[in-house]
C-alpha cells in the first residue's frame, strides 16, 4: 500500500512537470533570424577589404586565381597555371611581409597515402614555380590534404577535375 501511494504521488509530480509556456523571452539579437543564417549588420564592402588579406588577394588575382588545376595523376604546372601563379607572384610582390600556404589536393580516387603524396607534389610544384619567378621560398609553406578536403562533391569527372588542385592561402 505504501509503495502504491508513493508511485501515485511520483506520477502526479511528473505529470505536473509538463512544458510551461514562457511569456517573457529575452530580446532577439539584432540581425538574427532563428532557423536561418544570421545576417551581418556590417557586411564587408570592397572599400573595407584589408590590404594584404585573403579577401584582397582574391579580389586582385580573380575569383579562382587562388588555385591551379591538374590532370589525373599529374603535378606539372602548365601554361595556364603559370599565368595564374604569375598573378599571385605580382600580388605577393606588393605585400612582402605576407606569407602563404599552398595546399595540395587530389580527387577521391586512389589510396589515402597515394593522394597525400600527390597533393604534396602539387603544392611543391606551385611553390617551386613561384620561387622560380622571384617569390622568396621562406614566405611559402606547403601542406597536402590529399582527398580529405574536396572542393566539389561527386564521383564524376567534373567533380574530380575541380578537386585536383593546389590552392594558395594567405597567412597573417
Amino acid at each position: 500500500m505504501k509503495m502504491a501511494a508513493l508511485l501515485l504521488v511520483s506520477t502526479a509530480l511528473v505529470a505536473g512537470c509538463g512544458e510551461k509556456k514562457v511569456e517573457n523571452l529575452p530580446p532577439v539579437a539584432e540581425g538574427t533570424d532563428y532557423g536561418q543564417t544570421p545576417t551581418d549588420p556590417n557586411p564587408v564592402s570592397a572599400s573595407q577589404i584589408i590590404p594584404g588579406s585573403q579577401e584582397d588577394f582574391l579580389q586582385q588575382v580573380g575569383q579562382f586565381g587562388d588555385r591551379i588545376l591538374f590532370e589525373t595523376d599529374r603535378f606539372n604546372v602548365d601554361a595556364e597555371d603559370q599565368a595564374t601563379l604569375q598573378r599571385q607572384a605580382q600580388w605577393l610582390a606588393q605585400y612582402p611581409n605576407t606569407r602563404i600556404t599552398v595546399e595540395g589536393h587530389a580527387d577521391e580516387r586512389g589510396t589515402r597515402d597515394y593522394n597525400l603524396a600527390l597533393g604534396e607534389r602539387r603544392a611543391n610544384a606551385a611553390k617551386n614555380f613561384l620561387v622560380s619567378i622571384g617569390v622568396d621560398a621562406s614566405r611559402i609553406q606547403t601542406v597536402s590534404y590529399g582527398k580529405e578536403r574536396p572542393s566539389a562533391l561527386g564521383s564524376d569527372e567534373q567533380a574530380w577535375a575541380q578537386n585536383r588542385r593546389a590552392v594558395t592561402v594567405t597567412v597573417r
